[in-house]
């Protein structure tokens, strides 16, 4: 994948950042495991602090206004009119969560949850386009949502992005499909983004969520210095035909992934 300078066709993952009670902490995880560097947006916008790779903007660590709200990864997806799109979210049964609203000159942004109660934003770009860089180490790679409820998110995101939905559970071996633009064939190459059914390996209580994954150069060492630096591995490292993966959380309890996509199928 490469920069969309001009900003990223509608559905597309355009956008990530993080929800932390500590960003100091944050910056010091990150950076560590990552090789991030980053730039405090100032006072006016909540010292929303952008993450740089290679001088490149690829997301963004926010500090909790409310000790009460989620220690989380969110995805955005693009959109021409971020007001049409929550219209199109309501009327497929998800609801608005907050917005749409502007942001400064940088653009405009909602967050919604699907109507399994996975919560996404959805970003009209205006002077911030999205991600400088992705699909390369250092930078967002891929989201997924995971959700009990297939029949009803499915239909959702078809109809609010327009993606075609392809199942793909024989060759993942997991309840699992792959979105791609209305048109496009279902190959990962042309996928945007993915859906995971949790099914008995999963605490029932555990809720709905989208997966935001970072592509590495080493999955091995990733896990190994996020548990240097007192994050957990959730899903330990394993192989699929996308490339070796592990699930992890950082320091303060935030669930994300790392893929390492030069090993595809490793035995």
């Amino acid at each position: 994948m490469s920069t969309a300078p001009d900003g990223f066709p509608e559905g597309t993952p355009c956008w990530a950042d993080v929800m932390l009670a500590d960003v100091e902490a944050g910056k010091r995880f990150y950076g560590e495991i990552l090789g991030w560097t980053f730039e405090d947006s100032g006072g006016e916008y909540g010292h929303y602090t952008q993450a740089f790779h290679g001088g490149k903007n690829v997301a963004a660590l926010a500090p909790k206004p409310d000790g009460r709200m989620p220690t989380a990864w969110s995805v955005y997806f693009a959109s021409p009119d971020a007001a049409a799109t929550g219209d199109r979210i309501r009327a497929a049964g998800g609801q608005i969560v907050m917005g749409p609203m502007a942001i400064g000159p940088f653009g405009t942004m909602l967050m919604a949850a699907d109507p399994g109660g996975a919560v996404f934003g959805v970003w009209q770009a205006a002077a911030h386009k999205g991600f400088e860089k992705r699909g390369e180490p250092g930078s967002f790679g891929w989201t997924e949502v995971w959700t009990w409820d297939a029949p009803a998110v499915d239909p959702f995101y078809e109809s609010v992005f327009g993606f075609t939905t392809h199942d793909v559970s024989e060759e993942a071996a997991t309840d699992f499909a792959l979105w791609t633009p209305t048109g496009a064939p279902g190959t990962p190459d042309r996928a945007v983004g993915g859906r995971v059914v949790m099914d008995d390996r999963y605490p029932r209580e555990m809720p709905a969520h989208f997966l935001v994954y970072f592509v590495v150069d080493d999955c091995d060492e990733v896990v190994r210095r996020t548990l240097g630096l007192h994050g957990r591995v959730r899903l330990e490292t394993q192989d699929t035909p996308y490339g070796r993966f592990a699930v992890l959380a950082d320091d303060q309890g935030a669930d994300f992934a790392v893929i390492d996509v030069s090993t595809p199928g490793r035995e």
